[in-house]
Order: C-alpha cells, then sequence, then structure tokens
C-alpha cells in the first residue's frame, strides 16, 4: 500500500447548541488518507497484509456484506500488492452487481455467496470455504484481528496533538478500532464508543467483554443509546442530520457508522455530558463508498 501522510489531517468544527452556547470539536479525517483504502481499513490491513506476505500465501480472503467498505478496500490492497483475493458474501449475490461488490470484481476478487444463516467465521459453510483456500491468509469482517488492532493502536500517533484531546470518540462494529484507539490514549484521556449496532440491554456486558475490553491507561466508556435503526438501518431523521453536518463543517459522513458518531456528540454535547473546558476529538473511520447503496439525491454529498 502506498505510505500515509506522517500526519493525519484534522478538521476544526464549530456547533451551535440550543442555549446559545458553541460546540467546538475536531474531526481526524482518516477518511482522506487514500481514495479507496481510507479510513481505518488503512490501519486494519496494514499488517494482515504484511503477514500474507511474509507467509508467501497467495494472497487474503475475508468476509463483508454486498456494501462493505472494508471488502473495497482488501481488494484495492491485494490488487496494489499483486496479490489474490477472496470475499465471502453475506446473502446472494445478485447480478447486475452493485457498486461495491462490481469495483471489488474487477480488482480481482473472487466473490463466494453464504447464506445469512451460514454467514459466520466459524460456520460449517465459512470453515469449509477456509479449508479449500488454506494458501489463502484469513481475515474476519472488519479486520478484527490482532493484527488489524495493532494496526489501529496507530491511529492516535498519526494525528497530530493527539493527547490534548480529553475525550476521543469513535463509532464501534466490531470494536477494533475502539480497542486499538484506547490502547495508545493517555490516563488523562477519555475514549467513547458508539455501537452501531441495537445491543438489547442483557447482551451488552458480552458486547462489552468481546468487542471493547483491553489493556489501557485511559478511561474508557461505550454508549449504547446512539444506534438509531440498528446496523445500516437508516431514518429520514439521520438523512438528516448528515446533511446539516455536512452544511455546517463541510465533513461528508456515511450511513453505517460516522453519520451515527457525529450525531452521537452533538447530542452528547446538547446534553453537557463533556465538562467545561473539554477537547473532543471525533475519529473518522471513512466509509463512504457504503453512501452507495442510496438513491441518487439522498444526500448533499
Amino acid at each position: 500500500m502506498q505510505t500515509i501522510p506522517l500526519t493525519i489531517a484534522s478538521t476544526g468544527a464549530e456547533w451551535l447548541l440550543a442555549n446559545g452556547t458553541v460546540f467546538p470539536f475536531t474531526v481526524a479525517r482518516l477518511d482522506v488518507l487514500h481514495p479507496v483504502i481510507s479510513g481505518n481499513k488503512w490501519f486494519k490491513l496494514k499488517y494482515n497484509l504484511q503477514k500474507a506476505i511474509s507467509e508467501h500465501k497467495q494472497g487474503i480472503l475475508t468476509m463483508g456484506g454486498a456494501y462493505s467498505n472494508h471488502l473495497c478496500a482488501t481488494a484495492f490492497a491485494c490488487f496494489e500488492q499483486d496479490l489474490s483475493s477472496i470475499g465471502i458474501i453475506r446473502g446472494e449475490i445478485k447480478e447486475p452487481l452493485n457498486t461495491t461488490l462490481a469495483f471489488c470484481k474487477a480488482h480481482g476478487m473472487q466473490l463466494i455467496p453464504v447464506s445469512r444463516a451460514e454467514y459466520d467465521s466459524n460456520s460449517a459453510a465459512v470453515n469449509q470455504i477456509k479449508q479449500q483456500n488454506d494458501h489463502f491468509s484469513f481475515v474476519p469482517e472488519g479486520g478484527n484481528n490482532s493484527e488489524g488492532l495493532r494496526g489501529c493502536t496507530e491511529i492516535l500517533s498519526a494525528i497530530d496533538d493527539a493527547h490534548s484531546y480529553t475525550h476521543i470518540l469513535c463509532a464501534m462494529g466490531t470494536g477494533t478500532t475502539f480497542k486499538g484507539i484506547a490502547a495508545a490514549a493517555k490516563p488523562h484521556q477519555t475514549v467513547i464508543g458508539i455501537p452501531v449496532l441495537k445491543i438489547k440491554a442483557a447482551e451488552q456486558q458480552q458486547f462489552l467483554q468481546q468487542h471493547a475490553a483491553t489493556t489501557t491507561a485511559a478511561a474508557t466508556t461505550v454508549l449504547f443509546e446512539f444506534a438509531g435503526a440498528g446496523y445500516a438501518r437508516t431514518t429520514q431523521e439521520q438523512f438528516n442530520f448528515m446533511n446539516l453536518f455536512y452544511t455546517k463543517t463541510g465533513i461528508p459522513t456515511d450511513i453505517v457508522y460516522t453519520g451515527k458518531l457525529m450525531q452521537a456528540a452533538v447530542t452528547l454535547a446538547e446534553q453537557h455530558y463533556f465538562p467545561q473546558d473539554s477537547s473532543v476529538l471525533l475519529i473518522h473511520s471513512g466509509g463512504l463508498q457504503g453512501n452507495n447503496s442510496l438513491p441518487a439525491g439522498t444526500l448533499l454529498f
């Protein structure tokens, strides 16, 4: 993969709250790192690619949905490195291919569908695919493995003055980015995870153990109330906020992760969640290509 800039660009912004005060915040723009391998995907794939090459594997075998940012990034990164790639796709593959899967196929990724019921890294169907392709390095969905986590521990070091912030917020799917950031954060910082999946109250402790537990000097917390309609499910209210956020800040967001993250940050500010004199950093983890699933004109960007 091409070398990223030594410093991730940051965009400062302000939001006028209902009480007339201003909420200042900074957005770390991982979304502009690379035209395709953008956001946290660059960090999650970095060491997975190195592992595949060092172990003389033919390529990478991974998993994702029909609009997966991870699949796009993996296909392109492997293509750049002259590696092969295989994507296990959740559900049926419909023709003509959508823009995401067409991009993956154009960059050499073999697409293998599995049923939604069998879509699990430890299912019989997926294990059979892994056994048939043991000359490939397997990377779980979203880059959620030790190599992906190792890469995510480097995110803060690429952000100018990252340790000057008191609060760092990021969206959570598998939790790999959250854990990597938390592992690198300092004792005076609070790292806040915003899950984009609706987690039932009875299952929240298990989610924390599986997706948020990590060794860290910082304070950490996970706020479950901002998942909206659920994973990859959208509402007109969400679209309205994303368009408003873009109008006010010039920063595009995606429908799965960062749109919910930004809305959560503004809501928390409205609720006076952040103590006075806090400095807030929001991690823009990329994923904008996922917006291609929307009808044209839904978003302003």
